[in-house]
């Protein structure tokens, strides 16, 4: 943080005082707070993938983005002080190519900062073929509590479309060593896959579930600007195809326990994603690393920003005490659509009373909005609630336009 009365010091409460002057929102009270961490190399970048991932080099410079990313953490320290975090999320990219020791350091270097509930949710992404025997284990007893293995399919010839660089047989590997050393896990799964037909998808449902993890993340492969997809689109099944697997789906994991809480997550009970949860709800969340995103909330703004995202350039803005690029106050006349966009996400929907604490805006804000939704069908409400229906599940972006400004 700097010496009393450093400049780095006398920055820093500059800063705060900037975030705390008086602003258009009236908030009552601060939400939950989040850690997001990105560690952004992978073996190769997949050809469906825009994320901020990068090619891993031959030799990872781990030790060099730590420093860097305890810097970053540092210098956003004022923005959050006092605030204590329940939910570090630790995404990519691959973070599991970063060695147990560098996690440890990780998490050692985040608890020395920031002060973290004695429950605190710590998920790491994991993939398989990137992990020895014991890995696992190894990051469990650095502190990581969930495990989020990417597994996109049990199925050879779907893997090798989607350029993933692990096999079925490493993927049943990682999830078996996964339940060994995790009470809870999570697997992502596509579907609507290049050449997948619905019992190929119904089968890697049935395989996935066969290991028993408590959390599912099911995504429909979307084909994403500025991807090898975009330039080079495979053949993918047709939408209605693609809404019999989405039902095929929704079926199985009820039928093996686990709830679809929300678009495409599914749990068993207790074991939601505390981090995503939180997103979803428009609670607060600092990101640090390579092209981390922030969301915090003050008094009277809401405030976002988003880091450097080319890896050596993000270190060396984050040693040098600045690593972001941009910052913008959430216009007032904005904040229904972003706090929707979240929140329509979730089958139990929002209170009224949480989108006033949450926006610091009056219930009228949204009222128009509404009205339009119940009257397609998308919602139903009463005083209190309000819960997207089955029939806005399957048109959530149609719903989420409702409330743009």
């Amino acid at each position: 943080m700097g010496r009393p009365g450093s400049t780095q010091a006398w920055h820093s409460v500059n800063n705060i005082q900037h975030y705390m002057r008086p602003g258009t929102l009236q908030l009552q009270a601060l939400p939950p707070l989040s850690l997001y961490v990105h560690l952004p190399w992978c073996i190769r970048k997949c050809p469906y993938c825009d994320f901020n991932s990068h090619e891993s080099p031959k030799v990872l410079p781990e030790a060099a983005y730590l420093d860097a990313l305890r810097a970053d953490l540092e210098a956003a320290l004022p923005l959050v002080w006092g605030r204590s975090v329940h939910s570090v999320f630790i995404g990519g990219g691959t973070p599991s190519l970063f060695s147990p020791q560098g996690i440890d350091r990780l998490l050692a270097d985040i608890r020395a900062r920031l002060r973290l509930d004695a429950d605190c949710e710590i998920t790491l992404e994991a993939n398989p073929g990137t992990f020895e025997k014991d890995c696992f284990r190894a990051f469990r007893s650095a502190g990581v509590t969930r495990l989020s293995v990417g597994v996109q399919s049990f199925n050879d010839q779907h893997l090798k479309a989607l350029g993933r660089v692990h096999d079925r047989a490493q993927a049943l590997a990682a999830v078996e060593e996964a339940a060994h050393a995790f009470d809870t896990f999570n697997l992502d799964i596509m579907y609507a896959l290049p050449g997948q037909t619905l019992a190929g998808c119904e089968q890697d449902i049935t395989t996935a579930l066969a290991l028993a993890p408590k959390h599912i993340s099911i995504y429909h492969l979307t084909i994403e600007p500025n991807t090898i997809f975009a330039k080079f689109p495979p053949q993918i099944p047709e939408d209605d195809l693609a809404y019999a697997m989405l039902d095929r789906i929704t079926d199985l994991t009820g039928l093996a326990g686990l709830q679809r809480y929300e678009v495409s997550a599914y749990a068993a009970p207790g074991h939601r994603c505390w981090h995503n949860l939180n997103y979803w709800q428009f609670g607060d969340y600092l990101g640090i690393g390579a092209g981390a995103h922030s969301k915090l909330s003050f008094a009277h703004r809401v405030l976002r920003q988003v880091r450097f995202r080319e890896p050596r350039l993000y270190m060396e803005k984050a040693l040098a005490g600045s690593a972001f690029t941009q910052e913008n106050e959430v216009a007032r006349t904005e904040l229904p659509f972003e706090f929707m966009l979240g929140a329509l996400r979730l089958r139990e929907g929002f209170t009224l009373q949480q989108f006033t604490e949450r926006t610091g805006l009056p219930v009228t804000a949204i009222q128009k909005g509404l009205e339009q939704a119940e009257a397609k069908g998308f919602i139903e409400r009463d005083f209190s609630h309000v819960r997207p229906t089955v029939r806005g599940f399957d048109f959530l972006s149609d719903l989420q336009t409702l409330f743009l400004a």
